[in-house]
């Protein structure tokens, strides 16, 4: 039989096709987001980078103390990043802005887990480590993580970090928006509570969406009209208005659909029927024994 390389991937392309045709069938993808989640709007035009929010959070996180906990010099002189021993950290940039004496102004922006509304990191754990929370809060089951690390490649904003130091009984580790403080306390989150400047206004997201839009319709001049978090990656618990282009403040352009929609009507539409794996193989089966034939015309046309 006659199959070049061509041909085969076209059958595949077929294939695909009736995959994508059998998507619809197989069940179109579906939001998880919680309807009416608590959220954060970090104002960047109120930070003044005192770093009191990492003081708050390691300390409700029974994390240790920051380094150089009342520091707001030599400290911002790297860029730094949260990780297994820090949930929240605050940078320093300029960009190009100045005050009135004429000299940079810096801009300071918090990170930490912005608590996506359908998390990347959740639908790609294997063993269900991660959940999506009505609150909310994207939470971390350590019982179950089997130290695959896949959220941390899935995460958009690159997140989630891990307990190298720990062999024995390393964590994945990331920011839990105090889940037990505004859960059962009906508390605000640790970083929300000391903030002097008022940088961060805890409450539902829908509340703190139409906060943000008034802060920026009252003040053109003052903010961009974009909050950040409100349709990057499917929309993000964790909501930002700055003056400045986010990108300038390490915030990624992000598109507005959740990262788990493809992945999983891919996987959905592939594995949802037996036909699929099933053409799979039969094409490189096909594909095979094509192969061998055109091998054995050779070898007898070279005799």
């Amino acid at each position: 039989m006659d199959l070049t390389r061509r041909h085969f991937f076209k059958i595949m392309g077929a294939a695909g096709a009736g995959v994508t045709s059998g998507a619809s069938s197989a069940g179109a993808w579906e939001s998880k987001a919680p309807p009416d989640p608590f959220g954060c709007l970090v104002d960047l035009t109120r930070c003044i980078g005192c770093r009191k929010c990492e003081h708050a959070c390691a300390e409700v996180s029974g994390l240790p103390t920051p380094e150089r906990p009342d520091c707001q010099c030599t400290i911002f002189e790297r860029n730094r990043r949260p990780d297994d021993t820090a949930y929240t950290v605050v940078n320093r940039y300029f960009t190009g802005k100045l005050d009135r004496y004429d000299k940079p102004e810096p801009t300071f922006a918090k990170i930490q887990c912005m608590h996506c509304q359908d998390p990347a990191c959740v639908s790609a754990c294997i063993v269900g480590a991660l959940t999506k929370d009505d609150t909310g809060a994207v939470r971390y089951d350590v019982t179950k993580c089997i130290g695959c690390r896949y959220c941390m490649v899935a995460c958009p904003f690159e997140i989630p970090a891990y307990e190298y130091h720990d062999p024995m009984t390393p964590r994945v580790m990331k920011c839990t928006f105090c889940y037990d403080r505004i859960s059962k306390e009906r508390g605000l989150p640790g970083c929300a509570t000391i903030c002097p400047t008022e940088a961060i206004t805890f409450g539902k997201r829908m509340v703190l969406l139409e906060v943000a839009r008034k802060r920026v319709a009252d003040n053109p001049a003052k903010y961009l009209n974009h909050i950040y978090g409100e349709k990057e990656v499917g929309g993000t618990s964790w909501l930002y208005i700055s003056g400045i282009p986010f990108e300038q403040v390490n915030l990624p352009a992000l598109p507005d659909n959740p990262s788990p929609k493809l992945s999983e009507t891919i996987q959905h539409s592939l594995f949802s029927y037996l036909w699929s794996p099933i053409a799979l193989f039969a094409a490189l089966g096909v594909f095979r024994i094509g192969s061998g034939t055109q091998d054995n015309a050779q070898e007898k046309g070279g005799e």
